[in-house]
């Protein structure tokens, strides 16, 4: 059985929490300020983007050896006209460089919360794009997705992260801006 630590105990954290535990997974859901070990070999970063250098500085020993999966979108929620990071990169590129000694992968950023703890969108079932250079650790976040009953597709190297923040970026802006439900989202068809 998987055991799995999340950081971030907001609707995300909490979403993917309900998801995994229904799968099966042992979880830990910990506040960005809690404590506790991390004891998961696989570690979810359910944080704002904003948050993920406090995290990395207080957490990044830690995260040394584990898989880490970063759902972050760095969106600038100021002005919801762009994200944060270079065109040319993403916020997962920067976490890798922040944890050398881990192996990243993006995954979760392109659903909202309300499709993970239904499993379904728009009737098809919530499917989670997952992007990584270590095919093993995809295997891992992807065997974690489907045994929660929701669908994995692997998007690719780490290098799609940022087509991937940029879907959820759009999706976030078009939920923000009331033209689809926060209940709503994209659906991967066969």
């Amino acid at each position: 059985m998987a055991h799995v630590s999340i950081i971030g105990t907001g609707a995300m954290g909490q979403a993917i929490a309900t998801a995994l535990t229904r799968g099966g997974a042992t979880v830990d859901l910990l506040g960005r300020r809690d404590t506790a070990a991390l004891a998961g070999d696989v570690v979810v970063l359910a944080v704002p983007h904003a948050a993920l250098a406090d995290v990395v500085a207080t957490r990044g020993a830690e995260l040394a050896g584990k898989v880490v999966v970063d759902i972050t979108n760095p969106v600038d929620f100021a002005t919801f006209d762009s994200l944060v990071v270079p065109a040319d990169s993403s916020a997962t590129a920067d976490l890798v460089r922040s944890l050398p000694d881990s192996t990243v992968v993006k995954a979760f950023n392109t659903t909202f919360a309300a499709t993970l703890a239904t499993g379904t969108v728009g009737g098809q079932t919530t499917t989670v794009l997952i992007a990584g250079d270590d095919a093993d650790a995809k295997t891992q976040v992807a065997g974690l997705v489907t045994a929660a009953g929701l669908r994995a597709v692997d998007a690719g190297s780490l290098r799609r992260a940022r087509e991937l923040e940029a879907l959820g970026f759009l999706q976030i802006t078009l939920a923000a801006a009331e033209k689809v439900s926060w209940t709503g989202g994209f659906a991967v068809l066969d």
